[in-house]
């Protein structure tokens, strides 16, 4: 029988996290991929128009925004399973959708059903119950790494993918991958023995409003929400910057991101290990929310040669890599204890959102003003955030842990006050129908193991004292 304070992952937790990582990348690869193609092979289609090529780019986040949240609770009362194959198999109909479609409108209303199935919520809740506490941090981090690189593979692949077969073609690769995700969770993440109700990662009804009113997690969402837009905004006008401005056929974009890409990963290191060592974290945000408004700034000014437009984008993409990896993990330490599913979830929304709105108002600015006109926009909307990201204030250094309670401790009367008195605890909780307690701690204070003795050994604190 696996040791159950392992500090190593077992077979069965690190198949469930390679899995569902694997099933997200081909979800984030369908989502991803059409990003640079769109703009200028879609203009091909039928009825097409600027306009509606950002509503095509936008629908996806849209759809996924509305039904993230309510398929999440939906997981919880029928399994998390049924939710993921269901859909999978919409994300599948609607590539279809769209692959068959000859006008616009037919890949709108498939990019339309590729949202509604909206697995993110329960795919995490299944990992969080297949994984144990010590090492859901671990898991994630795995999804989350593996969502950065099926962005970057997406950026390259697809306008490979799309010069070979068409755009036809790049749906029904989309579509295919969607079909191998099911595969992956029949037969390769193994089976729960049921849901798990887990504060940590999914959405609880009664944290929903105080998350809502949370000022620090509002910026926060505001930031993914801007960043998201900005991102379908700039790819409605880079490609069609890249064709018209600096001469480069779209069958030879795929170098440009691949070019960027790869810079950008290793640019953005050094910024967020100094932002985490040094406690800084408030600082790196703030300069790299910067750098993406003088990009779009620089884009609208001096873009109108391809070297131009490669150093724009590859500073463009070391700011938005460095935002994208640490605007979860500013989530996770401002978060109440035991609310950081919630704050997930609503941050993936506001993700989501954004996206929806990036892709309708990008193609709205490109046909009313042009080029220039988004490039402007972009930076209006950067500052706009940097406006409000000034006010946050530099996020607590912490670790959230959720450790279960033995009978005694959950009889005990003061335990929160108790454990709120030690050094190094910032916030407790306890949730009486999980038997748990929800802490965030400061570990430069406070190891692990200590908190677990004073947790359970209330005549512990008499011993350190």
């Amino acid at each position: 029988m696996h040791d159950p304070h392992s500090e190593r992952m077992s077979g069965s937790e690190t198949r469930a996290a390679s899995g569902l990582a694997l099933v997200f990348a081909f979800r984030m690869l369908g989502m991803f991929m059409v990003l640079p193609v769109l703009a200028t092979y879609g203009m091909d289609l039928a009825g097409a128009t600027p306009a509606l090529i950002g509503l095509a780019i936008g629908a996806y986040g849209l759809t996924q925004a509305l039904f993230q949240i309510p398929f999440g609770f939906i997981s919880d009362r029928i399994g998390r399973r049924p939710v993921i194959y269901v859909g999978l198999i919409v994300f599948a109909l609607g590539s279809v959708l769209a692959a068959n479609a000859d006008s616009i409108w037919g890949v709108i209303a498939g990019r339309i059903l590729q949202g509604a199935g909206a697995i993110s919520a329960a795919v995490m809740a299944l990992l969080s119950d297949l994984t144990r506490e010590q090492h859901r941090t671990k898991a994630m981090a795995m999804i989350g790494m593996t969502i950065g690189l099926s962005f970057a593979v997406a950026m390259v692949v697809g306008p490979l993918l799309t010069r070979a077969f068409g755009l036809s073609g790049l749906f029904l690769a989309t579509g295919g991958m969607a079909l191998l995700g099911i595969l992956i969770v029949m037969f390769m993440v193994p089976r729960s023995t049921g849901p798990l109700q887990h504060r940590e990662s999914g959405v609880a009804r009664q944290a929903l409003l105080p998350t809502l009113k949370h000022p620090d997690l509002l910026r926060l969402d505001l930031g993914i929400f801007v960043l998201h837009a900005m991102l379908m905004s700039s790819f409605v006008a880079l490609p069609l910057a890249l064709v018209q401005k600096a001469g480069l056929p779209k069958e030879q974009h795929w170098w440009v991101y691949l070019t960027a890409l790869l810079i950008s990963f290793f640019a953005m290191i050094p910024f967020i290990i100094y932002g985490e060592k040094k406690r800084k974290m408030k600082r790196v945000l703030l300069g790299a929310v910067l750098t993406l408004m003088l990009t779009e700034l620089f884009f609208w000014q001096f873009g109108d040669s391809l070297r131009a437009l490669v150093i724009g984008t590859v500073v463009f993409f070391t700011a938005f890599n460095l935002l994208e990896a640490s605007l979860p993990s500013l989530i996770s330490k401002v978060s109440p204890a035991g609310g950081k599913g919630t704050a997930m979830g609503v941050y993936s929304t506001s993700q989501f959102l954004g996206s929806a709105l990036g892709g309708i108002l990008g193609g709205w600015m490109f046909q009313h003003g042009g080029l220039s006109v988004v490039f402007l926009g972009c930076a209006g909307l950067a500052a706009l955030w940097l406006a409000f990201a000034v006010t946050m204030r530099e996020p607590p250094y912490v670790t959230s842990l959720r450790l279960p309670l033995s009978p005694e401790a959950i009889r005990e009367a003061g335990l929160v006050e108790r454990l709120m008195a030690v050094v190094g605890v910032t916030d407790a909780v306890i949730v009486a129908d999980e038997a748990a307690i929800y802490i965030k701690l400061d570990t430069e204070l406070l190891d692990r193991t200590t908190l677990e003795r004073l947790v359970n050994n209330p005549a512990a604190t008499a011993c350190e004292a």
